[in-house]
């Protein structure tokens, strides 16, 4: 919709510059208007062709949601908005994304024959994986913090960090361990060690990842809260940043 607001506005300099008949705002913007949902529900029906597959949302479901709302559209229109948003992003959709990651994580665990069902991992997963998204600069500042022994990282060290972000197979594993101590912390260790052997990432820095998102999920103080394991108090991520040089 960003883009398509800016052709817009990109059209009308132009019509300006030309001195040709441009429309009012107020068309402009009923023209945007009238677009919005049509671009959110095709976005999520491409979402749904990516990750579904043979659940795919149909154009009659498409077709018939609009219609609930009050939007008359043609499957012709469907298509083509479709198209637009695929312009729009220069066709580059299939995008990897931290869930492809856990859920790539959870097969092969279930293959591995985890204590903990994949199925019951999943759903806490996808609930500390949001939470993550909310929580992001704090849950990977404490990281940082830990990981250099010190309270106040310097711009350098913020920097070097910056990869630590970035990877999805790290928070992956963060995500599945921390939800295996919250269904069932016995055999939390268990888990930590099949995700240690899938992926070489060392077994303190799964524990540290899960570490940080229990704090700042559950609460280091929450009543009731089961004890974490000593092991996840170790220094963070060590194999993953460098050092504070």
């Amino acid at each position: 919709m960003v883009k398509q607001a800016e052709n817009i506005c990109r059209q009308a300099t132009t019509q300006l510059r030309e001195k040709t008949e441009t429309q009012n705002w107020k068309a402009l913007k009923e023209q945007l208007f009238n677009k919005f949902i049509l671009r959110l529900v095709s976005c999520v029906q491409l979402a749904s062709k990516l990750s579904f597959h043979c659940k795919i949302i149909s154009n009659v479901t498409v077709l018939n949601f609009l219609q609930s709302l009050g939007y008359v559209h043609t499957k012709e229109e469907l298509l083509e908005s479709e198209l637009d948003v695929l312009k729009s992003l220069n066709f580059q959709i299939n995008l990897p994304t931290p869930l492809a990651y856990v859920e790539m994580l959870l097969e092969v665990l279930g293959y591995n024959g985890c204590l903990v069902p994949a199925t019951q991992l999943h759903a806490t997963c996808l609930t500390l994986l949001d939470l993550v998204y909310l929580l992001h600069e704090p849950v990977y500042e404490s990281l940082l913090r830990a990981s250099i022994e010190n309270s106040i990282p310097s711009q350098l060290q913020g920097e070097k960090f910056a990869s630590v972000k970035e990877d999805f197979m790290l928070l992956g594993v963060g995500i599945i361990a921390a939800s295996a101590f919250i269904q069932n912390h016995e055999c939390w260790s268990q888990v930590v060690e099949h995700l240690q052997s899938i992926t070489g990432i060392t077994l303190e820095s799964i524990a540290e990842f899960s570490y940080a998102i229990l704090t700042h999920s559950v609460g280091a103080n929450t009543p009731g809260r089961q004890p974490v394991p000593p092991h996840l108090e170790a220094r963070a991520l060590r194999a993953a940043t460098s050092s504070n040089t």
